[in-house]
């Protein structure tokens, strides 16, 4: 029997309205519905059909990064993609315990793309193809932020997207400046697509992406950094890889709505920090490895970069001893 494609959430709450409409729905769409929960998730998490591990069911997987993994942190998610992918998913779909699915979050997902292609264009603010209002991704630099992006061409391209982004309606992932600040709830056009090539930066979340066998290795979240930038921290590390790949990032239009949980947005401006101040240089110094081309190369590619977060002061050395567990369980 082939595994199932894998949906990955981690919660620190009681199983969300929205947790449970993806749990009815993954079943009959033919998901594997893996949440792994942290030290203060609730005791007692009661939702079916869901493969749900608790710390000692973590502990007990027989994966060495369950034993390092700091508790208390969002990069524990990591377990969860480790755990599909032992199983074998041909997919990995990961989102977040407040995202309703839409319909179309259940269509089939195809890695190869025909869609309009933007390659050396710098930083691009994608978020503006999909709507005209001045709002900006999470993890775009600030000083970006009032940057037209260039127009896409009318023509597509056939290419390899390993990695794919879809929007969020109603409370998208935007950074703590923008919602202390400018007006939610917003809504994105739905019919359109761009993909990012080489030389083109845009942050991506762990919110609503699709995953693809080839690129498991960038999955991984580092956990010694604040939970609103690691994701962002590893969108560009995995954006640095696929270049050398021709890999493409794809952004298509939202297939979820978000009821964003509760959240203190002074504490997630402090936590954002680092990244207003650092992500533009954090990417300079990626843009400047030589990283060998070939899926061979990947986890080697890995090491590398977050070398390079260590050595720019961005990341500590413990880090990199949690990225070799992380390779360890993988192969």
């Amino acid at each position: 029997m082939n595994a199932s494609p894998a949906i990955v959430v981690t919660s620190i709450f009681p199983p969300s309205p929205a947790l449970r409409e993806i749990a009815k729905e993954a079943a009959a769409a033919g998901y594997e519905l893996i949440v792994i929960g942290d030290a203060n998730s609730p005791p007692n998490f009661d939702l079916q059909p869901c493969d749900y591990h608790d710390l000692t069911r973590q502990q007990k997987s027989g994966l060495r990064f369950a034993e390092l993994c700091p508790t208390r942190h969002y990069a524990r998610k990591n377990i969860g993609y480790l755990l599909a992918a032992r199983a074998g998913a041909p997919l990995i779909l990961e989102t977040d315990d407040d995202n309703f699915p839409h319909p179309e979050f259940w269509r089939a997902r195809q890695m190869q793309s025909s869609v309009a292609v933007l390659r050396s264009a710098g930083w691009v603010n994608v978020y503006r193809y999909f709507t005209d209002a001045n709002i900006w991704p999470r993890g775009l630099p600030l000083d970006a932020i009032h940057q037209q992006p260039p127009n896409l061409s009318s023509s597509s391209e056939e290419v390899p997207c390993p990695i794919q982004q879809g929007l969020a309606d109603g409370n998208p992932d935007v950074d703590a400046i923008y919602r202390i600040t400018l007006p939610l709830p917003q809504k994105f056009r739905r019919n359109i697509s761009v993909a990012l090539g080489s030389g083109s930066w845009c942050p991506f979340n762990s919110q609503n992406t699709t995953w693809w066998p080839q690129a498991y290795p960038l999955l991984y979240l580092p956990a010694h950094c604040s939970f609103r930038v690691t994701d962002i921290w590893r969108s560009f590390v995995a954006q640095r890889i696929a270049w050398v790949n021709d890999w493409h990032l794809l952004f298509h239009g939202p297939d979820v709505t978000q009821e964003r949980n509760p959240h203190n947005l002074l504490r997630d401006f402090a936590d954002e920090i680092p990244g207003y101040l650092q992500n533009r240089a954090i990417c300079e110094a990626l843009a400047q490895l030589e990283l060998p081309r070939g899926t061979t190369h990947v986890a080697d590619n890995l090491r590398t970069c977050y070398q390079a977060l260590v050595i720019g002061g961005w990341l500590p050395d413990a880090e990199l001893e949690l990225l070799e567990a992380w390779l360890e369980d993988l192969r």
